[in-house]
C-alpha cells in the first residue's frame, strides 16, 4: 500500500510500523529503501526473506545524523570523519568496525557495518522519529528482489512486492543510482563501489588517495552491490559503441523484434524497425543516473528481449553509471 510522505499522520504510521518490527518502503536521494529496524533480528530477517538475499550478504544501515555513527561504529578514523562532515546527509556509505552487539543480523555476521545518512526530506523525518523512539538506525537495502534493478519511484517498489509492502511515497529519487562506498577499516579510505560523488571530491574531501581493493594485501569486506551481476533487468543487456549498435542495426535492417535501445545519438529513419524502441541517453553523467533504472523497467516492461546500451564515456563523472550497466550486463 502506497502512503504519502507528505502526510504528518502516513509518516507517523510509517514510524509505527517500523518501531514494530515491520517492512516499509522508504524513499532515499538514491534509490528507494526496503526498510525496518536495524538491531531488530526478526525485522532484519524480513528483508532477506522479502529480496531473496543471502543472509550473509550486508545490508546499509541508515541513521539521521553523525550523533548515531557511535551507536554502530567502535571506531570512526579521522578520514572517515572528514567524509562525513563533507558530505553527510548524502549518496555516501562508509564501512566501519562494528559494535560488537549492534546490527550483527543487518552486517551479514561481519565485524563491520556500512552506515549512511540519507539526504532526503522524508528519509530524514522517519529516521529522527524513530531515533526518538529508540530505533536507532534503518537497515534498508534497496527494495527490489535481490539482483534486480533497483527501485527510484514507489510505484516501482508496489510492482516488485505488491499491495502487502507498506510504501511512503517521497516522489522520484533525485539521484537515481546506490551511494558511493568507501570502506574505512583498513587505514586508508578504499572504493567498493562508485556513485554519484566522484573519486576526487572523496580524495579531496578526506585528503588522502582512494586505493583498490585488489592491492591490499587485506581482504575487503562484503558490501552492498559488488557482486558481479546486479541491477539486472529481465532483458538481456549489451554495452556496445556508438558504431558497433549501428552496424548491428543495419544489418537487422526491417527484421528487428523486440529490442530496445539506450542511445545518446539517436537511429536514423532507415533503422527505425518496427520491433525496435529507442530512449534518448542524456549525455549528462548525472542526468543519465537519475534515468537509468527508470529507463531499464520502462524496457522490461515494454516485454523487450534485448536491451542495447550506447557505452558511456570513460570519464570519472559516468563511473558510477558504468559500474551499474556492467554488472547489468555481466
Amino acid at each position: 500500500m502506497i502512503i504519502s510522505g507528505n502526510n504528518p499522520a502516513h509518516v507517523q504510521q510509517a514510524v509505527d510500523a517500523l518501531c514494530t518490527g515491520e517492512l516499509l518502503g522508504l524513499p532515499t536521494e538514491t534509490v528507494y529503501g526496503l526498510a525496518a529496524d536495524a538491531c531488530n533480528e526478526t525485522a532484519v530477517a524480513k528483508i532477506f526473506q522479502a529480496k531473496g538475499r543471502p543472509s550473509n550478504h550486508p545490508l546499509i544501515v541508515h541513521v539521521s545524523s553523525v550523533n548515531e555513527v557511535k551507536k554502530f561504529a567502535r571506531v570512526v578514523p579521522d578520514f572517515a570523519q572528514k567524509l562525513m562532515s563533507q558530505f553527510w546527509p548524502g549518496p555516501l556509505t562508509l564501512i566501519l568496525p562494528r559494535q560488537t552487539e549492534m546490527a550483527a543480523a543487518a552486517a551479514g555476521g561481519q565485524n563491520s557495518v556500512g552506515l549512511r545518512c540519507p539526504s532526503h526530506p522524508v528519509a530524514q523525518e522517519v529516521l529522527k522519529a524513530c531515533a526518538a523512539k529508540g530505533v536507532w538506525g534503518l537497515a534498508a537495502p534497496s527494495a527490489n528482489l535481490f539482483g534486480r534493478v533497483s527501485p527510484t519511484s514507489a510505484a516501482h517498489v508496489q510492482s516488485e512486492f505488491g499491495d502487502v509492502l507498506l510504501i511512503l511515497d517521497g516522489g522520484e529519487c533525485e539521484v537515481g543510482i546506490e551511494s558511493s562506498i568507501v570502506d574505512c577499516t583498513r587505514g586508508v579510505p578504499v572504493l567498493l563501489r562508485p556513485g554519484q560523488i566522484s573519486r576526487t571530491q572523496i580524495e579531496q574531501a578526506c585528503g588522502l588517495k582512494l586505493v583498490s581493493p585488489e592491492t591490499l594485501n587485506s581482504e575487503a569486506p562484503r558490501a552492498s552491490g559488488t557482486l558481479k551481476s546486479h541491477y539486472a533487468p529481465t532483458a538481456k543487456v549489451r554495452l556496445m559503441s556508438t558504431a558497433d549498435w549501428q552496424k548491428a542495426l543495419a544489418a537487422l535492417g526491417p527484421h528487428t523484434q523486440n529490442l530496445a535501445l539506450w542511445s545518446v545519438q539517436k537511429p536514423s529513419y532507415e533503422l527505425m524497425g518496427a520491433g525496435l524502441y529507442w530512449r534518448a541517453m542524456p549525455e549528462d553523467a548525472t542526468e543519465a543516473a537519475h534515468d537509468l533504472f527508470s529507463v531499464l523497467r520502462d524496457f522490461d516492461a515494454r516485454g523487450v528481449r534485448t536491451i542495447w546500451i550506447e557505452t558511456p564515456p570513460n570519464t570519472p563523472d559516468w563511473e558510477g553509471v558504468r559500474d551499474r550497466l556492467k554488472r547489468a550486463a555481466a
